[in-house]
């Protein structure tokens, strides 16, 4: 990260690598401002990296909708089952992450199975592009995101004490009411938890916006990547990488003072 941070201030050089000279436009690029002028209001870099935020958030929130449900259900059934299920959430791990994102772009295909269904459903008459979206990007990575989001939740969740329900059925509270005054606020450390573990990989991807965005989806781990590799341009690309990990810290010190926060509040009810 030091070398990251210094590299950001240095000068690109000519035919690649850095100038050992003090040069902060590298941050100025990012928002559209370089050499101190706007460059006609070029803010290609500041967009890319709002899109890459607004596809996190919506990986985090899907993730979360597919994972607390899975994980209440999961919870409640006997060890034997609960391991069964838990085997199969994270079987995907054994299999190497570019064939996996293969087997979605054979899905996603205008040729592909997902397509054929929907017409032989006659759902849809011809075949609907689906692959190289930012929904196919997001599918891709929820795909590939989605146990970091159940293992912290289904962790949370099998920590509740069962009396707690127990109690709250014997004093008249219904199903509902149970589950909003109790199993939700206790479960709210791995609800934070999942969506920073969910979060902070989707963010800088480059892998998935790479095969299932093609070069329509940009992500700000796209241009990092393009940026080191293609462009030979270290500080900008360290740039965008301190711009990234400065996102990442303040989203893990709001989960710090979250947890920091339900714990006190734990201990006062106690």
């Amino acid at each position: 990260m030091l070398i990251l941070l210094i590299f950001s201030f240095l000068e690109p050089g000519i035919y690649g690598g850095v100038e050992w000279n003090f040069y902060h436009h590298n941050y100025g690029r990012i928002l559209g401002w370089a050499d101190g002028e706007f460059e006609d209001f070029d803010i290609i870099y500041t967009i890319i990296f709002l899109r890459s935020v607004r596809l996190a958030s919506i990986t985090v929130l899907i993730s979360l909708l597919i994972c607390y449900p899975a994980a209440l259900w999961i919870s409640s059934l006997n060890p034997k089952l609960r391991n069964f299920f838990i085997f199969l959430i994270t079987l995907p791990f054994f299999a190497s992450l570019v064939v996996r994102l293969f087997a979605w772009m054979i899905i996603l295909k205008p040729s592909g199975v997902l397509n054929q269904v929907l017409i032989s459903l006659h759902i849809i008459n011809e075949p609907i592009l689906m692959l190289f979206t930012e929904g196919a990007v997001i599918v891709g990575m929820v795909y590939v995101l989605i146990p970091f989001m159940f293992l912290p939740l289904y962790a949370s969740i099998e920590k509740i004490d069962p009396m707690l329900i127990e109690a709250s059925k014997d004093l008249g509270a219904n199903k509902f009411i149970t589950f909003y005054k109790i199993t939700l606020p206790l479960s709210i450390p791995g609800i934070i938890g999942g969506s920073i573990l969910v979060f902070i990989p989707s963010l800088g991807n480059f892998i998935v916006p790479d095969l299932l965005g093609g070069a329509k989806v940009m992500m700000i781990g796209n241009l990092i990547e393009q940026s080191f590799l293609m462009g030979r341009n270290w500080p900008f690309g360290s740039a965008l990488s301190m711009m990234v990990m400065a996102t990442v810290v303040i989203f893990l010190l709001f989960y710090v003072r979250s947890v920091s926060k339900y714990e006190n509040a734990t201990e006062a009810i106690k």
